[in-house]
């Protein structure tokens, strides 16, 4: 599948049109992690985001996990927040398919695609709250 179509999966991209989609997609690339491989781990520098494609994920953050699928992204956080560092542990509970970008192309598309940027923030927030629920 291509990815673009990938991307219009994720809500994240969903309110995206079709031009919008490809210019974003360019800069993402397909990896894919086998079962019980880590992620991310917490209080290390942020080098990118996953939006899943396929499989599951365990997010563990302040003693609680969540398990996020196809759709979710994981690792934006740190993205956006100044001190770079990710907040929680990501596990592949099954082997998972993402698409990753690097810290250089997220920046880059936060300038170039203000609609990116507004949902990367909308998520941030969102992903935070939640964070600092459960702790």
């Amino acid at each position: 599948m291509a990815t673009a179509d990938l991307l219009r999966r994720s809500p994240l991209f969903a309110g995206f049109d079709d031009d919008a989609l490809e210019r974003l997609a360019a800069s993402f690339s397909q990896v894919e992690f086998p079962a019980n491989q880590v992620l991310i781990e917490p209080r290390t520098p942020g080098a990118g985001l996953f939006v899943i494609c396929d499989g599951s994920v365990v997010v563990e953050a302040h003693g609680k996990q969540r398990e996020l699928g196809a759709g979710d992204v994981v690792g934006e956080i740190s993205l956006l927040e100044k001190d770079g560092l990710r907040r929680a542990r990501v596990v592949a509970k099954t082997p998972v398919t993402c698409l990753a970008l690097g810290r250089a192309e997220f920046e880059r598309m936060l300038s170039a695609e203000p609609g990116f940027a507004e949902e990367m923030w909308r998520l941030a927030r969102e992903q935070l709250a939640e964070l600092e629920d459960s702790g």
